[in-house]
């Protein structure tokens, strides 16, 4: 019944959007272009509808294949596209042909591109390398590296040029008549953690606000891309000022998410399940009271081993809650241990195919125009 109800308030307001009446709310970014505004507002609307289906590198991978052209685990498992498609784009900083998932950048400029035509919705994260040690994301060993790339910072003339070069992976997001394909960007995730360099153990508070700040203004400002929507993603926590502590502000937000996974052993069902609807709570409330869109960024039971996941363990955790989507990890084609959707034959995928027909989960056909 929730679902039913809330389909019916979404279909009054889709219908009370003629032209003449009032103009669409805009995002963070002010000279947003009227495709990304589109994006935002129907990402906002679809709230009332249900909860859309994602999953990452969806259309550049699978178990068993890779790079096939209109490809992907969940379409051929259930003749729809997830409705949001995640990418990596770390490496592109370092001028690289390809990702640190050894996937060519060109490719996923293509699926981008591709999947906005088709009227999917995009979203990149980037785990950029450590600026100051020359390790990866993942290498907290140094508590100055974030400090070293804000304006002063030993570092900030090279990242910059690392802004540079994201910045034109950017602008080269455009279909044949030059149109930008709007993206939820990403970046700095997971930071109440401490396992990347941006992590709360290995920065300030005000560093990491800083950090951010500085880049959305050097995209937005200064390399004049309006094409994206921020996504701020945290890891799981406790409480609103757990979740809060690090907060850029409204100027810079226009997604609130978190990630979590299932883990193994007796109570890892419960637990998960515990854990999503806690950090629900947090930003579905904090998302009502600063006009942010709540999403879960990112989740997944590896290999899936429950083969009833879908249906009793994600929807179970999440039904109630009026958020905009759900992105499970990647299915890796360079390690076949390592899934969060099904493929055929999987022993999960029964169970999804009845996830995708419950009310209020959503998948590329059920979506409207996206972009107008």
């Amino acid at each position: 019944m929730y679902w039913i109800a809330l389909s019916l308030v979404y279909i009054m307001t889709c219908c009370a959007s003629s032209p003449g009446e009032a103009a669409p709310e805009l995002p963070s970014d002010k000279n947003a272009t009227p495709e990304t505004v589109a994006l935002y507002n129907h990402l906002k609307q679809l709230m009332n509808k249900g909860i859309m289906f994602g999953h990452q590198d969806d259309l550049l991978y699978g178990i068993g294949w890779k790079y096939d052209e209109g490809r992907s685990d969940v379409h051929t498992v259930t003749g729809d596209y997830a409705a949001v498609h995640g990418y990596e784009i770390g490496h592109i900083e370092l001028g690289h042909d390809v990702s640190l998932d050894s996937i060519y950048f060109d490719v996923i400029r293509a699926r981008i591109i591709e999947s906005y035509k088709r009227n999917g919705i995009n979203t990149i994260s980037w785990h950029g390398d450590n600026p100051l040690t020359g390790g990866t994301s993942w290498d907290p060993s140094d508590n100055q590296t974030l400090k070293s790339v804000l304006p002063g910072g030993e570092k900030h003339a090279l990242y910059i040029t690392w802004l540079d070069r994201l910045a034109d992976f950017l602008l080269s997001l455009k279909d044949e008549n030059g149109t930008f394909v709007p993206v939820i960007f990403r970046p700095y995730h997971e930071h109440m953690g401490s396992w990347f360099w941006w992590g709360k153990d290995i920065c300030t508070v005000d560093e990491y606000k800083a950090i951010w700040k500085m880049m959305v203004e050097y995209l937005r400002d200064t390399r004049n891309i309006h094409h994206l929507l921020y996504a701020y993603s945290n890891s799981s926590v406790a409480t609103e000022t757990e979740y809060m502590e690090r907060y850029p502000g409204d100027d810079y937000i226009d997604l609130i998410g978190f990630d979590t996974y299932q883990n193994e052993g007796p109570n890892g069902k419960e637990d998960f399940i515990r854990t999503v609807k806690t950090n629900l709570d947090i930003i579905t409330k904090v998302g009502k009271e600063r006009n942010k869109i709540p999403v879960l960024t990112e989740c997944g039971l590896e290999k899936v081993t429950d083969p009833q996941w879908f249906t009793g363990t994600l929807y179970e955790a999440i039904q109630s809650y009026p958020i905009s989507y759900v992105l499970v990890w990647r299915n890796a084609y360079e390690k076949p241990d390592h899934y969060y959707a099904p493929y055929p034959g999987h022993t999960s995928s029964e169970d999804f195919l009845r996830f995708k027909q419950l009310p209020g989960i959503l998948f590329e056909k059920d979506l409207p125009d996206m972009y107008k």
